[in-house]
């Protein structure tokens, strides 16, 4: 039995899968702020999955957790995690200690890439499938799976789409630069250019651009068009087999995803060369409620409890 804890900012999601990937049990709660109060609740999710499952946590045969900020796969080692108010965390050391279970961590978009490709069909004797996967919350990244692996990149940059700067007179961007991706195609970039007092800012967008406010139109399409961006870099620079959109704009739909699509397809128009691509027939949304980070911080788990064993 494995367990996978997905570390957000808000709340801390855990998951205990068998080994065909088939989801026994699940709990959220609230994340702590700050290193000691993040420790604790993740300790806290696995010990209620454990209790859901009568079993002492020690039983589990393997446990990864996917958490924001850098991470040092090899150590378990958690920095710059600042939306949980963590500067350094030893997690995967203290969690190994607290739990008696080996626990492996990884970044929390890239735990989601293993997650969403998980549900990607591989046909027999076909060589794995390559993916990206797009999340679109708060900010905006990539997890990114290339014949079946995670693929971390040199120094743990890989997927960082989001600093990668499309205006150079464009908003600023948190990481300093203007323009970037992430100031242009995710949740920040909705409050700032559709303020609004509505609990769902993106649903409240779209609302009111189906609703034929022009002001809005005009900020859903730009949206749509900065997403579709992100989808030709992805393809461009990897040329994966599929994009799947995550994160919080992608509950969305499939008004994103045809929005999308038709930008795509527009760009495909103009250029026989992004036409020979087929690139919106690659975008597709992960399923809606599908526990992404927390099946792929499982299947991280695993890996590692393998490897050891071999």
């Amino acid at each position: 039995m494995r367990v996978g804890v997905d570390v957000g900012g808000t709340t801390t999601d855990a998951v205990a899968i068998d080994a065909g990937g088939r989801v026994l049990a699940r709990h959220s709660l609230p994340t702590g702020h700050g290193a000691g109060a993040v420790l604790e609740s993740t300790v806290d999710a696995v010990a209620r999955i454990a209790a859901e499952l009568d079993l002492p946590a020690r039983a589990f045969g393997s446990l990864g957790v996917g958490v924001p900020g850098a991470v040092d796969s090899a150590s378990g080692r958690v920095t710059h995690a600042v939306n949980l108010g963590v500067e350094t965390l030893e997690l995967g050391t203290e969690l190994t200690s607290r739990l008696g279970v080996s626990a492996r961590v990884e970044n929390d978009v890239n735990a989601a890439a293993l997650g969403a490709y998980s549900l990607q069909p591989v046909r027999d004797g076909a060589e794995a499938p390559s993916m990206a996967y797009l999340n679109l919350g708060t900010g905006l990244a990539a997890g990114l799976v290339l014949r079946g692996q995670l693929w971390r990149g040199s120094r743990g940059g890989a997927g960082e789409i989001g600093h990668i700067p499309l205006d150079p007179h464009g908003p600023l961007c948190g990481c300093g630069q203007r323009g970037c991706l992430e100031a242009l195609a995710s949740g920040s970039a909705i409050a700032r250019l559709w303020p609004t007092a509505s609990p769902r800012p993106v649903q409240a967008l779209f609302d009111a651009a189906d609703e034929g406010n022009r002001d809005a139109i005009a900020v859903r399409d730009r949206l749509t068009q900065h997403i579709a961006s992100a989808v030709r870099v992805l393809v461009l620079t990897v040329d994966v087999d599929a994009v799947v959109i995550g994160g919080g704009v992608s509950s969305l739909g499939p008004r994103l995803l045809e929005g999308v699509q038709a930008a795509l397809d527009a760009g495909a128009k103009v250029s026989p060369f992004l036409a020979s691509l087929e690139l919106s027939a690659r975008v597709r949304l992960l399923p809606e409620g599908f526990p992404a980070a927390g099946i792929g911080a499982a299947l991280v788990g695993a890996a590692a409890a393998q490897g050891a064993a071999g």
